[in-house]
């Protein structure tokens, strides 16, 4: 009898135990990359102080401006994964800090999510002259054109 009714009680504490396990699988999971600087670090830049100037306080950014150097951005999103789903971007918070030639700070500006714009990329393809030539087949090929004078250069 006693023994009976410990083996009911392993068996609810395992099944307990995977029923946890199970529910805590699907939970979601929050993420955090990159960084941008609290406001109070923020604040110590003004318009007017140097590029070395933001290094020192803030630190190097993750991007910089794509043509020239002319902006700094610091950027930090938080992802919502859960089970199969494809991961979403919950939060993201951009901040741009814009150089004049001199190197000097102009404008220091704050993005969030609800600012972004979804940009359709154009897949162009450049074709190549070769068309289904294996390896093999373009070396071979080039032995009958060649000739002795051209190799050595006569």
């Amino acid at each position: 009898m006693m023994r009976q009714s410990l083996f009911s009680v392993i068996r609810s504490v395992g099944f307990g135990v995977t029923l946890l396990v199970a529910l805590a699988a699907c939970s979601a999971t929050y993420t955090n990359h990159g960084y941008i600087p609290p406001p109070e670090v923020l604040s110590e830049i003004g318009v007017g102080s140097s590029r070395e100037q933001v290094a020192d306080v803030i630190g190097a950014p993750g991007s910089a401006g794509v043509v020239r150097d002319e902006a700094w951005f610091y950027t930090q999103y938080r992802v919502r994964s859960f089970t199969y789903n494809a991961p979403q971007v919950i939060e993201r918070d951009i901040v741009a800090i814009s150089f004049s030639t001199a190197g000097r700070v102009t404008n220091i500006e704050r993005f969030g999510l609800e600012d972004g714009q979804i940009v359709q990329l154009s897949r162009r393809v450049t074709e190549s002259s070769v068309r289904d030539i294996g390896f093999l087949r373009q070396i071979l090929s080039n032995f009958g054109r060649i000739s002795l004078g051209d190799a050595v250069g006569g």
